[in-house]
């Protein structure tokens, strides 16, 4: 007999399924049954927040979807900070959960994990969620899922399933993967009036968020043949090469760069929200753009969003990109126009940063140059916060983190172990601070048992410091936030992890260089040892 469970496990493999991150229960065993034999790998975290923030890293770096198997009750509570994360920032996530059997739920009489209704807790944080009430559903859902990471905008999915039908009989099942939707092209008169607008334009400027990562080759060319000032998110960067001169810094929430804004004619939104932890970490206020404004979206909710659309372009990014690319007429911007503005903005930008923040740039800039094109993984520390403003990826999908956006603490170290998992021929740096590293560091030491050679870097300044310095900005006694830290030598040791320490820039990327990236390592920073006096 093919149970459900197994069928399950095969559905996943024909969808292109590599890597499950869970942690076995009494609840999921049978899902464990089906993997036995199958092609998936998996990965146990040690808390169901890091499966979710390791399939989190895993999908931005590898663009497919990441798997977590989840407990009913407690496993799903403990996963929805890691679902929140991965809604806001559009993250590909399948959680498959078990539930209790159809004929105990919602009677409260005390069944193991229970819980009154699990779907309507996970509500918030996935575009949808579904219960299986029989093994002849599964196909469809599960083709929904990957129907809707491929064509719609990609959130976390998901499919619960009870006890008694993970169980049943899945014979005669059509397991194939069906055909899938392809994500589709903005209608083309929306696309020849952008093109007219922009094609008229004398100081255009382009607006691009992580919606826009799979087009970096469109947006490039669109940027050039228009000679654009290009300003990229967090989720962003790296759409344009570190040195390329219409490349702005991440002056969005800036005073120079509200200024920039202002003096363009035309906007292009690129699969951007134009939301508040990218466009107005500072406080200035919402982004006010008084130009006609493009917006290129596949989720039409935001192209109605915070700033009215002269033209909505709904569709896939890249092919929106394209379409402009191939309707735009000859044009002729201002040649002053990037040519002045964007190094006079860029410095301007830096010319403003205190001693403190050029010293974690630097730090920044020795993990990106020590390694090749490796991916950096951030936690909400202050380098990281430090990065949404200088921090210039090598290339999409190399420069993400929780700093922005939903803005969880944790994240770095198990996302980051995700993304080795994905890529293990790529360098993969966790940045995580002391007081971050203390809500995941128990998935240190399941990187080290799977062998996942993620490097860790810790900036430790023994608290939790952009806290600490938002009390102080406000004169607020620095109640909670002066922390005690581990031994994290001793940790790392006890995690059995090679631990370091680099007191200098040149410290640290002689050590880098060194590295086996096959294995986990541990290099901590003492934040005094970098920062000026």
């Amino acid at each position: 007999m093919t149970s459900c469970a197994q069928a399950l496990v095969k559905l996943l493999e024909g969808y292109g399924v590599d890597t499950v991150f869970g942690i076995p229960g009494v609840h999921t065993v049978e899902l464990y049954r089906g993997l036995d034999g199958s092609h998936l790998r998996h990965v146990s975290p040690r808390h169901e927040q890091g499966a979710g923030f390791m399939a989190d890293g895993y999908a931005r770096a590898s663009g497919k979807p990441g798997v977590c198997f989840i407990i009913t009750g407690p496993g799903m509570t403990n996963i929805l900070t890691a679902m929140g994360q991965a809604y806001a920032d559009s993250v590909p996530m399948l959680v498959i959960s078990t539930t209790s059997r159809r004929e105990h739920q919602r009677l409260g009489h005390g069944y193991l994990h229970e819980l009154p209704d699990q779907r309507a807790m996970i509500a918030g944080v996935c575009a949808f969620s579904h219960t299986l009430q029989r093994p002849q559903e599964l196909p469809e859902v599960i083709a929904r899922a990957f129907a809707l990471f491929g064509c719609a905008r990609p959130r976390p999915v998901h499919i619960e399933i009870p006890l008694d039908v993970l169980e049943m009989p899945a014979d005669g099942l059509d397991l194939r993967p069906r055909a899938l939707p392809l994500a589709s092209a903005p209608a083309a008169s929306a696309i020849e009036q952008a093109a007219a607008l922009l094609g008229n334009a004398r100081r255009p400027l382009i607006l691009a968020g992580g919606g826009a990562r799979g087009a970096s080759d469109a947006l490039r060319t669109l940027a050039e043949r228009l000679q654009a000032p290009v300003a990229l998110t967090t989720n962003a960067r790296g759409l344009l090469p570190p040195t390329h001169p219409l490349l702005l810094d991440g002056v969005q929430s800036s005073a120079h760069g509200r200024a920039l804004f202002a003096q363009a004619d035309v906007v292009l939104a690129v699969g951007t929200e134009l939301g508040e932890t990218d466009y107005d970490f500072f406080g200035l206020g919402p982004l006010a753009l008084a130009v006609p404004v493009i917006r290129l979206d596949i989720d039409p909710m935001q192209i109605l969003g915070v700033q009215r659309a002269a033209v909505g372009l709904l569709g896939d990014a890249r092919l929106g990109l394209q379409g402009l690319n191939a309707a735009l007429p000859s044009t002729s911007p201002d040649s002053d126009w990037a040519s002045v503005n964007v190094p006079q903005v860029n410095a301007a930008e830096r010319a403003g940063w205190t001693g403190k923040q050029q010293a974690m740039q630097a730090v920044l800039d020795t993990l990106r140059d020590s390694l090749p094109s490796p991916i950096l993984v951030g936690d909400s520390t202050q380098p990281v916060y430090q990065g949404a403003l200088g921090y210039r990826a090598p290339a999409p999908c190399t420069w993400f983190n929780a700093g922005t956006g939903y803005g969880t603490l944790g994240y770095g170290l198990p996302a980051a172990i995700g993304a080795k998992v994905a890529l293990p021929e790529r360098a993969v740096v966790a940045l995580v601070g002391d007081g971050g590293m203390q809500f995941s560091s128990a998935e240190l030491i399941a990187a080290r048992e799977h062998g996942i050679g993620v490097i860790l870097v810790l900036w430790n300044n023994q608290c939790y410091g952009e806290i600490r310095d938002y009390m102080t900005a406000r004169e607020i006694p620095h109640l909670g936030v002066d922390i005690l830290t581990p031994d994290f030598a001793a940790f790392a040791r006890s995690c059995h992890v090679q631990h370091y320490t680099a007191s200098s820039l040149a410290g640290l990327r002689d050590l880098l260089q060194g590295l086996d990236t096959h294995t986990p390592h541990f290099i901590e920073l003492n934040a005094s040892d970098f920062l000026p006096t």
